[in-house]
This record gives C-alpha cells, sequence and structure tokens, in this order.
C-alpha cells in the first residue's frame, strides 16, 4: 500500500494479509490494473456478482479504495469495522437519500480519493449484467473524475446468493479504460445525457466481464416486480410459441 496517500489502519493491515491468502486459495488473475491512475481522483464502477467482489479488487489496487454504506451498519464493533476499512457512512433515510450519496460520494472523489461504485445498486441474482444507475455518470459530470469499468470474473461461480460456504475455482479481476464523460460536462442535470452514458458504461461492463446484459434494474427483478426469465433459449423459445399461439386465438 502506497504511503503518499492516507488509508485507514484496518484497510491497511489487511492488504497486506490478505493478497498471499487469497492467492493461495483462489489464484486470481488481473488484467488491465495500469489504467487505475496512481493519484487523483477516480471512479471504480465494478459488476457486482458476489459479497466477495468486496475483498478482490481492492486487494489489488496499490490505493485504498472509498465506498458508501449505510449509516446504520455504524454501530457497536460494527462502526470501529467499516470505518477501518474505508467505508463512508450515508444516511439514506428521507427524500433526499440519492442526493445525501452523491454528496458524500463527491466528498470523497474532491480528496482526491479512489471511489468504488456498483451501478447496478445491488448483486446479481443470477449472474447476469443488469441496468447501471446513473450515480457514477452524475458523480463524474460533477467532479470531473473519470469512471473506470471493472470486470468481476468468476465470482458469482465461487460464492452464489444465499450461499454461505465459497467454493474453490478462479478469480479474474478485468480492468477497462478510464471512460471521459467531459462532453457533458455542461448537462450535469440532462436525464438523456445522464440515461445515455450509463448505458455506455454498462456496454463496457458487458464486454469486459462477458455477461448476458439484462435492461432492466436488479433490484425490482429481485423483488419480483418485473419477471425477465431465466435467459435460457428454451425458455424463450415457448415464450415465442406462447405469443405465436395467443395472437392466433385473438385472430381466429
Amino acid at each position: 500500500m502506497r504511503s503518499d496517500e492516507r488509508t485507514p489502519a484496518l484497510y491497511r493491515v489487511i492488504h497486506s494479509v490478505l493478497p498471499p491468502v487469497l492467492n493461495a486459495v483462489y489464484r486470481p488473475w488481473t488484467e488491465g490494473l495500469e489504467h487505475i491512475p496512481t493519484d487523483g481522483p477516480a471512479i471504480l464502477a465494478s459488476n457486482h456478482l458476489s459479497f466477495l467482489d468486496h475483498f478482490f479488487l481492492p486487494a489489488y489496487v496499490d490505493r485504498p479504495i472509498y465506498f458508501l454504506g449505510k449509516s446504520d451498519y455504524f454501530s457497536g464493533w460494527q462502526k470501529f469495522f467499516f470505518e477501518g476499512v474505508g467505508v463512508m457512512p450515508v444516511a439514506r433515510q428521507g427524500g433526499d437519500a440519492g442526493e445525501a450519496s452523491l454528496r458524500k460520494g463527491q466528498e470523497i472523489l474532491e480528496s482526491g480519493h479512489l471511489l468504488g461504485i456498483y451501478p447496478e445498486g445491488t448483486r446479481s441474482g443470477d449472474g447476469r449484467l443488469y441496468r447501471g444507475k446513473t450515480g457514477p455518470v452524475r458523480l463524474a459530470l460533477r467532479t470531473g473524475a473519470p469512471i473506470i469499468p471493472v470486470a468481476m470474473i468468476g465470482t458469482f461461480e465461487i460464492l452464489p446468493p444465499n450461499a454461505r460456504i465459497p467454493k474453490i475455482a478462479r478469480v479474474g479481476v478485468r480492468v477497462g479504460k478510464p471512460l471521459d464523460f467531459s462532453r457533458y460536462a455542461d448537462r450535469v442535470d440532462d436525464r438523456f445525457v445522464l440515461r445515455s452514458a450509463t448505458d455506455e458504461l454498462m456496454y463496457e461492463l458487458m464486454l469486459l466481464s462477458g455477461q448476458e446484459y439484462v435492461d432492466e434494474y436488479a433490484a425490482k427483478v429481485k423483488s419480483g416486480e418485473v419477471d425477465v426469465g431465466s435467459g435460457d433459449l428454451d425458455e424463450l423459445g415457448q415464450l415465442i410459441d406462447d405469443g405465436d399461439e395467443l395472437l392466433i386465438g385473438r385472430a381466429g
């Protein structure tokens, strides 16, 4: 860990201990780490496949990565842990919860740090890549920080949702080239620009990760509000057949 950037104490300890353990157990591979700047602010926007994503990316980046967390977590021993590993508390209650997160993220970036964000907003429930939220792009336009797409590969297979014991398999971390959205600097509140730039980010994540993309929010799919199916080709064929039968029935 670099000595010229202030690093939370516990983060520094974990960073020195964790990589050898991960190397021995999971034999992770990395690609494109040179795209992460050695100084100055940047947004690391990653897909989110597993709880273990929180460990693999920071383990191989030679600078502390700050994340945002619910202020509810900051009590008792949990407060010591989250503060020690660089998680910044955000009060997410009330109507301005989204703006509170943006302000805290902006504060981290304006201090010259790396900010880690999962654009999907939650872990993927089935290993697919879901529609991104506009927060990373909003922060990039507010601060001028580049967005660096990061793909976690293999973490879903070793610890999928509801699994308690990780499997042993190889994991990869692939970092893409920085995305520069400075051409939109004067259109910070333009909803079309925010969605277009966010879709560009998610497209890069899809290419880096090799995941199937679903143009729905992961949280809505998890809650059952939206049903996108399994993505299986046989299921897709059945849906098409059912649709044809319905149309034929109406025409008759």
